[in-house]
């Protein structure tokens, strides 16, 4: 885990979703599942990929995932995410997951979790298609 010290203390991106953190969604340890963190992100950072591709996409790739910090049961999960390339077919997307603790004394955000995402445009067989705006 990261010093909460060295962290960032503004998101990067655009807000793509936000969450509470329930108690189903635990690990055995008591913390929000890593499992659970990455499907919300995959599911937001998804948004400014289907923007762009203006359609269907896939999740084919995830390039470093980090967890900085846990997340408890009743944080506030809030997803940002920014385009940093495309390719032909692919939009890779940095998404951040930052939590608001439900602690209010602890209430201000600290990012929890990173990662880059890799999504490719889809046709409607499911085989991968230029994205709009690419000369084939």
């Amino acid at each position: 885990m990261t010093d909460v010290a060295d962290l960032p203390t503004q998101p990067s991106g655009q807000p793509v979703g936000r969450v509470i953190a329930m108690p189903a969604d635990t690990n055995p340890e008591g913390d929000i599942f890593g499992g659970w963190l990455l499907a919300h992100m995959d599911l937001a950072g998804a948004t400014p990929a289907f923007e762009i591709a203006q359609g269907r996409c896939a999740t084919v790739a995830l390039d470093g995932m980090v967890f900085h910090q846990p997340v408890a049961v009743g944080d506030e999960v809030s997803i940002y995410a920014e385009v940093l390339k495309t390719g032909r077919t692919s939009i890779r997307v940095h998404v951040e997951a930052w939590k608001r603790s439900r602690n209010v004394a602890q209430s201000r955000s600290v990012r929890v979790t990173e990662g880059v995402f890799t999504y490719v445009a889809l046709d409607e067989a499911g085989r991968p298609r230029l994205l709009p705006g690419v000369a084939a």
